[in-house]
């Protein structure tokens, strides 16, 4: 894997620094990347920092420069031309001062926790998207001896290496994609559509290729029994509480339901399996960027009919599709959805799954902005060294 060095001198081309106050988030397994600190010579040594969950981090590479500090705008929160601020916008401004990659020292001595975006903000959103750093939050008490040597005037050097942070045992990786079919749920989900479009035709190669082992999956929660009869569940949820999505529109009374979006999930699923059996597993993709295409909510056809029209013109067997969905009024297990209830609880080094979408490359979620250029380079860093294939290998720009 190829090693990009740096060498940064000033604040404007170097690593910032930045404070951090006042942003709690939910603790799951937090993913890494190793942290060199090569001078000055009496704090040397090999750090954890984490990796945030926006911008690109350099999969199978590494970063080096020197650490800046700066004397004003310490939490970043503000244009570099004191309120706290979103761990996204921190980085954004950094960004635009010049920077090339940003550590964020914690306020209190803690575990590590993963630096995310805010939920469905449309104004970060625009500022999230166009995050091209790296960024990584770093311990209080490692900050504090970053700062200390900063201020007595010392060089600071960094090397942020990334060749670790994808398990890379063989010449196969296997990838996950926990996604949603309902497409007016807000900024991520027109983020995720927008990556299933763009991806499409790398993940096929790959697919095609044998290189990869690619699985989706979709997240369901389940109704308190004591409420599987209430409207909220009857409207929410298949197999009496079972299985169970938000409304779309967030209203009880009009447009589609959540049982609605369960029930294409379920189909979404379903295409996978018919078609893995069919040894084609790739036109998964093929039918839920047509799905999307053709059968939007706000068009009102996302429905069973049009669903068909797209698996007849894919060649699937539908027969075979709707057995596999099973009977959604049934008082009983789905084995398909059940498998995947199963399947969002952590093991290993993967934590819960719990947001959408996740990415999951040989078993390590994947952190950072979900755009082909920038996952391709995380599942390309899971290839043994040496085995990676072409597309691999075409270069090109990482956005």
């Amino acid at each position: 894997m190829e090693i990009r060095r740096l060498h940064l001198l000033l604040l404007l081309q170097g690593f910032m620094l930045l404070s951090v106050t006042g942003n709690c988030y939910a603790r799951f397994v937090v993913e890494k990347n190793s942290l060199k600190l090569t001078s000055p010579e009496k704090i040397k040594g090999t750090y954890d920092s984490a990796i945030g969950n926006f911008g690109i981090p350099q999969y199978g590479g590494s970063m080096a420069g020197a650490v800046v500090y700066p004397k004003e705008n310490q939490k970043g929160c503000k244009s570099f031309d004191d309120f706290d601020c979103f761990f996204a916008l921190k980085v954004w401004n950094v960004q635009q001062a010049g920077a090339s990659a940003v550590l964020v020292a914690d306020d209190i001595q803690e575990a590590l926790i993963t630096m995310d975006t805010p939920e469905e903000d449309r104004l970060a959103a625009k500022y999230i998207e166009n995050i091209t750093i790296p960024s990584a939050l770093i311990e209080k008490n490692f900050g504090e001896t970053l700062k200390k040597a900063i201020s007595g005037g010392d060089m600071v050097n960094v090397n942020l290496d990334w060749r670790e942070s994808v398990p890379h045992p063989d010449d196969r990786v296997e990838y996950e994609l926990w996604t949603n079919s309902n497409d007016e749920c807000g900024v991520k989900c027109d983020m995720l559509m927008e990556f299933l479009k763009d991806f499409k035709g790398a993940a096929q190669i790959l697919e095609k290729g044998g290189y990869t082992q690619f699985t989706p999956h979709y997240i369901t929660w389940y109704c308190p029994q004591a409420f599987s009869l209430s409207r909220q569940c009857k409207s929410q949820c298949i197999n009496y509480g079972r299985y169970c999505a938000p409304d779309p529109e967030q209203d009880f009374s009009s447009g589609y339901e959540g049982k609605d979006v369960v029930i294409e999930n379920l189909r979404q699923l379903c295409v996978f399996k018919v078609a893995n059996e069919t040894n084609k597993p790739w036109l998964w993709w093929d039918y839920v960027t047509d799905f999307q295409i053709r059968c939007p909510m706000k068009e009102k056809k996302y429905n069973k009919e049009c669903a068909d029209v797209v698996i007849r013109a894919l060649g699937l067997d539908g027969k075979k599709i709707e057995k596999c969905m099973g009977d959604p009024n049934a008082d009983e297990d789905n084995p398909v959805l059940k498998e995947e209830q199963e399947a969002q609880v952590g093991k290993g080094s993967r934590g819960d799954v719990t947001i959408l979408p996740t990415l999951v490359v040989n078993d390590r979620q994947y952190r950072g902005k979900l755009a082909k250029g920038a996952v391709l380079k995380a599942i390309c860093a899971g290839f043994e060294e040496t085995t990676e294939p072409a597309v691999c290998l075409s270069g090109g720009p990482i956005v």
